[in-house]
């Protein structure tokens, strides 16, 4: 399965999963339809599968078209999502497994963002590397704006991406990375492996480069929220409690 990162809209990134052997294809939150029919013509592959992580409209926004050029393909989102997802067939929950490309992704139940949000994880195959589609739970160097949840849940939900293989590879579906890590620098400004990230960043974006995807064990040493237990960042939200720390700094981060 080789993952092909598209741009849309003004920072969104959608991904065409690839399958040469039967020269199939998924794509995860399609934004819009014209980057995947693009591709997709070039490749001469059948859509197959349309993998939504929620309802937003820059995730959902090019399901019709697509369906109405691909008539067989199959959509899938999450159960609590039912009314919201264009097209949707599949109404996934926490456990299920989805198929494609003779790999099988594993349903992760992530609300905060969003109500209904779920994440896809695809572990890896032998000496290979996992990968998360987690829409806008997480992101390099930040999270999701809380929506519809509440701050447990998406400590909770954060928790359960935590917890996969520092390899994994995470294609968030937005290029926020500089931003986030210029705010990450506010409330975790002693972090060397911070700075190093951030300097890095910055280098790629000057040179018009992406920074999805980014790798799991780089977010957890980085990302403010994935680290609430720590000390540094229970000072700087005045606040011992995991859930409350997450909460105050991500009310920082909103105001930033």
């Amino acid at each position: 399965m080789e993952v092909m990162r598209l741009e849309a809209l003004s920072d969104n990134y959608i991904f065409l999963l690839h399958d040469s052997k039967q020269n199939i294809a998924a794509v995860v939150d399609p934004a819009e339809a014209e980057p995947v029919l693009k591709k997709l013509t070039e490749l001469k592959a059948d859509l197959v599968a349309i993998f939504n992580t929620h309802h937003h409209n820059d995730h959902v926004g090019g399901n019709k078209q697509l369906m109405q050029h691909f008539p067989k393909v199959t959509v899938y989102g999450g159960a609590e999502d039912r009314g919201r997802i264009p097209g949707q067939q599949v109404f996934l929950q926490q456990g299920d497994r989805v198929e494609f490309a003779d790999r099988i992704a594993e349903v992760v139940f992530v609300p905060g963002h969003t109500r209904a949000h779920i994440a896809y994880y695809f572990p890896p195959e032998q000496a290979g590397v996992g990968d998360l589609f987690c829409g806008d739970t997480l992101f390099a160097g930040g999270c999701g704006r809380l929506f519809e949840g509440t701050p447990t849940q998406m400590v909770d939900s954060l928790s359960k991406l935590r917890s996969l293989p520092n390899d994994t590879r995470i294609w968030c579906a937005h290029e926020y990375t500089l931003k986030n890590l210029q705010f990450a620098l506010t409330v975790d400004g002693d972090n060397a492996d911070l700075k190093k990230r951030y300097d890095e960043v910055k280098a790629y974006r000057s040179r018009g480069e992406a920074t999805i995807p980014s790798l799991l064990g780089v977010e957890k040493r980085t990302n403010p929220f994935l680290r609430w237990e720590q000390p540094s960042l229970q000072s700087a939200a005045k606040s011992s409690d995991p859930v409350q720390t997450f909460a105050r700094i991500r009310g920082m981060k909103d105001r930033f």
